[in-house]
């Protein structure tokens, strides 16, 4: 654990003085923090992560995501694949309703999917579902009121996953009194558990637990299942700052703390006042290789200096311990992280020696950009540039601030560079997102022909036991190119106070607050 003292990491600390605290224990109101206030509640239309958080608690889709990202129904009660894979015929429950009382029926289904693909609405999936992204829907009909058929130009894996997107809103359904007269979005009047109370803009939404919700029961995982509210309101209160929210946890203001820094978590363990839950990620944190650049071009240089690493030392000293190493752009939580996908290459150093000099390597130094806007990646950079140097690999630490490196990563305008990714909920897409034409996506890393073709083939194919033949052959690909080397794929980590019962933190980190309580008596 040697490289681990090569960091020191700090924590803040801060006091947030309010009445609030009593004032709410008498209302027994569950409070949750957010980072910023929402954009809107109009599903997947000018929203960001905090707005899909809270809008998915309103409103519900035909499908959604279990914890472990597979796609099971939701409003629907099954869904039917035809044998060519182009008609998906969708039942929906029985006893569906609105928050309002009103009942859901197919119809609602179509006037809101109308809405969505009307280019006026600017949803953020439009181009997913016609023709321009992963599916083109060419027709959705009702044959009846408890019947909706999907009509595809081609099949695609992807369609359902699409369907379940939380940055789609879940392409959720809503009740026509959702529209204003003059057509303008005024709230969601969803299916969901718990129905808009209060926005207080910079300051608080509240919602109220749904009285017409009804449970599809099953088992609560992901955005399925079983999601009857225990408790009669939520707040999400606005706090920018971590270290304020985190006083906040300790002080009472605050019951849910959703995204708990690495850092944090021992003192917040041992405190009796705190329950820690955490939950393997489905992020990537991991180090990029420039495979134009005239140095790093020589696959064999790329392969010594991931033979000079040891990957889950860099891990537990980066995560605090929190995080398992991963080396695949799979994440850990998926179901198709396989044998191939868990192996974790093994340290070497002379082999990475003996790799440098068939490549004629002479100690010419490798620019290697960083940012402390995420101190994991400008310690990772450090961490690398001392285990390289015990191979004779000479890395030079440049450090950018977070738009810099960003820009620097979109014109694949580097050698080398540590850099993460946001969670992506499918295999196809963590591949896609990592490869693709340099000459026409420069931020891409991996532009091996045979690959992109294997993962364009993965986006077409529904048989799971295929999908992960395919997905086991680019990974073996991937890892003889050396165009990237993953770390790992993170921890999602929330905290409660002691008193909260069944909460639940999910691998893409939103707090979801159905099924969740205060203890008897508290």
């Amino acid at each position: 654990m040697k490289y681990r003292n090569l960091l020191t990491m700090t924590a803040m600390t801060a006091v947030l003085a309010t009445t609030a605290g009593s004032a709410m224990a008498q209302d027994k109101m569950m409070r949750v923090r957010i980072n910023a206030d929402i954009r809107s509640t109009d599903p997947g239309v000018n929203r960001d992560a905090n707005s899909d958080a809270i809008v998915l608690h309103m409103v519900e889709g035909l499908v959604g995501y279990r914890d472990d990202a597979s796609v099971a129904p939701l409003l629907a009660k099954s869904v039917d694949i035809s044998e060519d894979g182009k008609t998906y015929t969708f039942k929906l429950r029985d006893g569906l309703k609105f928050s309002n009382g009103e009942a859901l029926t197919s119809a609602d289904v179509l006037s809101s999917w109308q809405r969505y693909v009307d280019p006026k609405t600017a949803w953020r999936c439009l181009k997913d579902v016609t023709g321009s992204g992963v599916a083109n829907v060419t027709s959705v009909t009702a044959p009846d009121a408890s019947t909706v058929v999907y009509t595809l130009e081609k099949p695609t894996a992807l369609f359902l996953a699409t369907l379940a997107r939380t940055d789609c809103g879940g392409t959720g359904i809503y009740q026509k009194s959702s529209l204003g007269n003059d057509g303008k979005w005024v709230k969601p009047v969803g299916t969901g558990p718990f129905m808009l109370k209060e926005w207080r803009s910079g300051q608080y939404v509240e919602l109220a637990a749904n009285p017409n919700y009804v449970s599809p029961g099953g088992e609560r995982t992901g955005y399925v299942g079983d999601k009857t509210p225990k408790i009669g309101a939520v707040r999400f209160m606005v706090i920018p700052d971590d270290a304020a929210a985190k006083a906040a946890l300790y002080s009472g203001d605050i019951d849910v703390l959703a995204d708990v820094n690495n850092a944090d978590i021992d003192d917040m363990t041992k405190s009796g006042q705190l329950k820690v839950d955490k939950v393997a990620a489905m992020g990537l944190t991991g180090l990029l290789f420039q495979t134009r650049d005239p140095l790093l071009k020589d696959a064999r240089i790329r392969k010594a200096l991931l033979l000079s690493l040891d990957i889950p030392q860099i891990t537990e000293a980066l995560t605090n311990g929190q995080s398992a190493p991963s080396a695949s752009v799979i994440p850990v939580p998926s179901p198709y992280s396989g044998a191939a996908e868990k192996q974790i290459p093994t340290r070497n150093i002379e082999e990475a020696k003996k790799l440098l000099a068939e490549a004629g390597y002479k100690g010419q130094p490798i620019k290697w950009l960083a940012t402390k806007y995420y101190p994991s990646l400008f310690d990772s950079a450090v961490l690398v540039q001392a285990m390289a140097q015990e191979a004779g690999i000479n890395i030079e630490v440049e450090t950018l601030d977070w738009a810099t490196l960003l820009d620097r990563y979109t014109t694949g305008n580097y050698s080398a560079m540590s850099f993460t990714y946001s969670a992506r909920l499918d295999p196809s897409l963590s591949y896609d997102m990592v490869s693709g034409n340099k000459d026409k996506s420069p931020n891409k890393v991996w532009d091996n022909p045979d690959g992109l073709k294997l993962i364009a083939e993965s986006t077409t194919i529904t048989d799971e036991a295929k999908r992960q033949a395919i997905f086991d052959k680019l990974e073996g690909m991937i890892r003889a190119d050396v165009p990237i080397i993953p770390l790992y794929s993170g921890t999602r980590i929330g905290a409660v106070r002691s008193d909260v019962e069944g909460y639940k933190t999910w691998p893409v980190g939103y707090a979801r607050m159905w099924g969740v309580s205060f203890a008897p008596g508290k």
